[in-house]
């Protein structure tokens, strides 16, 4: 293999240091690629932002104008993302003429969207290309259902993104053919499993940056818990179930639950905390700064995460990072990040049964100050393992040059 760098090409429709989500995540994905590769970003310039261009010197940024929508569907758009065949089509023409123009690059890796119901502009030029990290198109477990009612229609778009995966030519050709998927969790893989992948390989989307939080230790008092629940107030997220899971530890009066974040799940949560009658032990915030959630995280003693349909869990993350243990719902993206090292996972059957399984998780750390502790340095051990930048770096360098070499084996020239 040369020595020189590798040539880079990415595709992120969005890519914004200073946004959230997924151009937070693209953002920072591009930041640390440059450092290792040549690197050119196919992306789009969204009205009153500071430009990828701006934000990323030394990365070649070629952008088109975001399809302008009102903000009062911000959401939605974030969701369907209406522009995206339009954005995908300028990009594909201009890898085809960029290319007979006799340009080269070594490796397409499309890093977002990151759900999986986006075909890929970057099949058919002969070039290897990565997709993901991927995640997303989760179910909502049945006996839940019900109670998911109160969710706006369009985000149940996920209902129909396991049809596509095993009818829609141009989405099974986009995993088919590429050098290697990339899945946020191993659910993932299951959800591909009609389309013979080449290559498939689990990295969360997510990093850890530095400097880390310091390291405090957690040794709470017996009997005691300073639970923490920070995420959008949507009937997925579990606050409903936290909420439950408090109720069923009555002889443990000094377990108590904060939460952060504002949704329309917000005031049926009141509504149930009063109805079982541990309103007194919630703390609830609401909408809060984003340094109020930071102080949150070093002055709580465990995180609660029960969210039953989470592609990743950015939180859960940001919560590790801060060496909380975490309790969390064995399913999607936390099922695979918490392990027995820094936390408790719960399984998720039914209701009853959740809210059970997540109150005896909470009893065993009340009851235990030493294992929270020893949960509480895994936390910080394991949000390292996974989501050190530099290490995600070699590896994904590991890839490329790995996807190159079998390219150039199977006859395409490399100039």
């Amino acid at each position: 293999m040369s020595a020189r760098p590798i040539r880079l090409l990415l595709i992120a429709p969005n890519c914004d240091g200073t946004d959230v989500g997924e151009a937070f995540v693209a953002h920072r994905w591009v930041q640390h690629l440059s450092a290792v590769a040549q690197v050119t970003l196919l992306t789009q310039r969204r009205a009153g932002r500071v430009p990828a261009s701006a934000q990323l010197p030394g990365v070649e940024v070629i952008d088109w104008p975001e399809l302008a929508l009102p903000r009062s569907l911000e959401r939605v758009t974030a969701m369907l993302k209406p522009g995206y065949p339009v954005f995908a089509a300028r990009a594909r023409r201009w890898i085809g003429e960029t290319l007979r123009s006799g340009r080269r690059f070594d490796v397409i890796h499309q890093l977002t969207p990151l759900a999986l119901r986006y075909a890929t502009p970057a099949h058919g030029f002969g070039i290897p290309y990565v997709v993901g990290p991927l995640g997303g198109s989760l179910d909502t477990p049945k006996a839940f259902a019900a109670e998911c009612g109160s969710a706006p229609v369009f985000t149940r778009i996920r209902e129909i993104d396991r049809y596509r995966l095993e009818a829609d030519p141009w989405l099974r050709r986009s995993y088919r053919d590429a050098a290697c998927v990339i899945g946020v969790a191993p659910y993932v893989r299951d959800l591909l499993r009609t389309i013979p992948l080449r290559r498939f390989e689990v990295m969360s989307e997510l990093g850890v940056d530095e400097p880390l939080p310091p390291l405090r230790e957690r040794t709470p008092a017996v009997g005691e818990l300073k639970l923490l629940h920070v995420a959008r107030a949507v009937r997925t997220k579990g606050l409903r179930d936290a909420i439950r899971a408090l109720a069923l530890l009555a002889d443990l009066p000094g377990v108590t639950l904060t939460q952060a974040g504002d949704g329309e799940e917000l005031e049926l949560c009141k509504a149930e905390a009063d109805r079982l009658g541990v309103a007194h032990r919630v703390n609830f915030l609401g909408r809060i700064p984003r340094e109020e959630v930071e102080a949150l995280y070093e002055q709580s003693d465990v995180f609660l995460f029960p969210s039953f349909r989470e592609p990743s869990g950015s939180v859960v993350f940001e919560a590790m990072r801060h060496a909380l243990p975490v309790i969390a719902a064995d399913r999607g993206g936390p099922g695979h990040v918490v392990d027995a090292t820094c936390g408790i996972k719960a399984g998720v059957e039914n209701l009853d049964q959740f809210a059970a399984a997540l109150a005896g998780a909470i009893r065993q750390c009340a009851a235990d100050p030493q294992r929270v502790a020893r949960l509480s340095s895994g936390a910080r051990a394991r949000a390292i393992e996974l989501g050190s930048w530099p290490g995600k770096m070699a590896w994904m360098m590991n890839l490329y040059e790995t996807a190159l070499s079998e390219n150039t084996s199977n006859g395409a020239a490399v100039k």
